[in-house]
C-alpha cells in the first residue's frame, strides 16, 4: 500500500524520456517545479487567511464577553 517505489520511478522516467525526448525533459521538470511552487504558495495563503479569520472571531467573542460583564449593574 506504499507508494510508487524505485522501479516505478525508473519506469516513469524511461517512459517520459521516450515520449518527450532528452531535450524537453529539463523544460518539463522546470514547469512541474513552478506549478508545484505556485500551488504550495496558494495553499499557504488560503491557510493563513483561514487562520486569521478564526483568530479574529476569537478576539471578537472575548471582547463581547468582557463588554457584557462591564455593563451589568448590581441591584440597588
Amino acid at each position: 500500500m506504499g507508494g510508487i517505489g524505485v522501479t516505478g520511478i525508473i519506469l516513469l522516467v524511461l517512459v517520459a524520456l521516450l515520449l518527450f525526448g532528452p531535450s524537453k525533459l529539463p523544460e518539463l521538470g522546470r514547469a512541474v517545479g513552478r506549478t508545484l511552487r505556485e500551488f504550495k504558495s496558494g495553499a499557504r495563503e488560503i491557510m493563513d487567511e483561514t487562520d486569521r479569520k478564526e483568530s479574529d472571531k476569537r478576539i471578537e467573542v472575548s471582547r463581547s464577553d468582557n463588554s457584557e460583564i462591564g455593563n451589568k449593574r448590581l441591584p440597588d
